[in-house]
């Protein structure tokens, strides 16, 4: 049941309030004065609060404040007597959801405290998503180069440097660069990602810049590419490596001058991205084969982050079985398996050449195959070696 704070000193207001709300089944407290209201407020979890602005000893502008100012998310509606636009503005300013002149009208009194639960109820399923997708990036890992790794993420996230990460395939190359996004100051916006060796030569200037309609035989609209997508946020650049000379080009343009043609037409178009690039491949000796300009190498280079392969921070197998099973239990809606301690240490011999997405697809087997208890026979027989 939705549970409503009253906060007023006029015991008439409170009670009529409590009548309204109660009809509509809404559970109701009171507290006849500031001091009092934050107290509980303190003590309690509500899901609205409805507040007078005059009010002794504390006021309802105060209130807020003071409820803003100690974390409580509870969306506040203000009511007065005495109200003004002025007093409006500053109370939603100060963090209100809306402000109602008292006497209330019942019927927008009603929309707004829907209005303001919604919201609310948005707001908290944004953030249980934001944890979800949060815990799928977690970096696991408690080894010397796992440290190492966490401790340059701290570091370069809050510039705007871009990133050259590195490493094997399935080594976790794009968990480093949703974790610099994530700890950047674009992390409220979403990180534009391509993959440049699953986009066709010929079609991955169109996907990055963008192209006008009737550029090309299929371009039947104007399409916005990913610069464009990206601006005031970041780019992910997967397997850069594998991209042709001509689009290596061009985003060497678009890194030194900020600005971006779409395919087909003229207009230049100011872009502000901050870039990240991945690859599994040694751009210096792609270089020097003639197959990756040095020049951009050196753009996009400005910090390296080299991610291991599994078979050199076999520490770590045990905390990512851990995080494993429980990530399959929870898409399976099932408890998590438990694992022996000779299964373990049988998971920690192979070279895992798939690196991270092999272990994670063996361990979901894993979990499809045995019995409520992994164990090193189960490992001998279904895990890949």
């Amino acid at each position: 049941m939705t549970k409503v704070l009253i906060i007023d000193d006029e015991k008439v207001i409170r009670h009529t309030l409590r009548e309204i709300l109660e009809y509509e089944k809404f559970q109701v407290e009171e507290a006849e004065d500031g001091a009092r209201g934050l107290e509980m407020l303190q003590n309690s979890s509500f899901d609205l609060v409805l507040c007078d602005i005059k009010m002794p000893k504390i006021d309802g502008i105060e209130v807020l404040e003071k409820a803003k100012d100690e974390g409580v998310e509870t969306p506040f509606i203000m009511i007065s007597a005495h109200g003004t636009i002025e007093t409006a503005v500053d109370a939603t300013k100060k963090g209100a959801f809306d402000f109602i002149q008292k006497p209330p009208d019942l019927n927008r009194l009603l929309l707004t405290i829907r209005n303001a639960l919604d919201k609310s109820q948005l707001i908290t399923q944004t953030k249980s998503l934001k944890r979800k997708v949060s815990k799928k990036y977690d970096m696991i890992g408690e080894s010397s180069m796992m440290v190492e790794i966490k401790e340059m993420i701290e570091k370069v996230a809050p510039t705007e440097a871009r990133v050259l990460i590195t490493g094997p395939n399935g080594s976790g190359k794009e968990l480093v660069a949703r974790w610099v996004h994530e700890q950047s100051q674009h992390k409220d916006l979403p990180m534009i990602e391509v993959n440049c060796a699953a986009i066709p030569s010929e079609l991955i200037e169109s996907e990055l810049f963008g192209h006008e309609k009737g550029s090309f035989t299929s371009a039947v609209k104007q399409r916005i590419g990913k610069f464009e997508q990206a601006h005031g946020s970041t780019l992910f650049l997967d397997e850069i490596g594998d991209m042709s000379l001509s689009a290596q080009a061009k985003v060497l343009r678009a890194l030194q001058e900020n600005k971006i043609t779409r395919v087909g037409g003229d207009k230049e178009i100011k872009v502000d991205v901050r870039v990240l690039a991945a690859t599994n491949k040694d751009l210096k000796e792609e270089i020097a084969a003639g197959r990756f300009r040095e020049d951009l190498y050196h753009r996009l280079s400005v910090i390296i982050i080299q991610v291991p392969g599994l078979k050199d921070r076999k520490d770590d197998i045990p905390l990512l079985v851990d995080k494993f099973l429980a990530d399959i239990a929870e898409e399976y809606g099932s408890s998590p398996k438990t694992v022996s301690s000779d299964a373990i240490e049988a998971l920690q011999i192979p070279e895992w050449t798939g690196n991270i997405r092999q272990l994670r697809n063996t361990i979901e087997r894993l979990v499809i195959m045995s019995s409520n208890e992994i164990t090193a026979q189960d490992v001998k027989k279904y895990a890949d070696n």
